[in-house]
């Protein structure tokens, strides 16, 4: 299973207008071929401080994931929200299958 860990900080303010941009992105993810697992975490410590854990079967079926519509108005919807350019890194998923 190939798993991409993004880390996301947005400008304060923009939490809420972030978590509904991620709800619709999540909303069409979980529905496309490969999708495994496509989780929005937002830290109890620092509300501007995201996490997107995405899990796709093979590295082939996440990559087509940044060619899809949802995608890619998520990508253009955020991008001014950013406090930072966010992050992801690239994993192994072992378990659960």
């Amino acid at each position: 299973m190939h798993v991409t860990i993004v880390e996301v900080r947005v400008k304060p303010g923009r939490e809420a207008d972030f978590l509904e941009a991620c709800r619709v992105n999540h909303e069409a993810s979980v529905k496309e071929a490969g999708n495994r697992r496509f989780d929005v975490l937002q830290s109890s410590e620092d509300p501007a401080h995201f996490v997107l854990y995405e899990a796709y079967e093979n590295p082939a079926d996440a990559r087509a994931h940044k060619d899809t519509a949802h995608y890619q108005a998520w990508r253009d919807t955020v991008a001014d929200w950013m406090a930072e350019p966010r992050v992801g890194r690239p994993f192994i998923g072992h378990w659960p299958h």
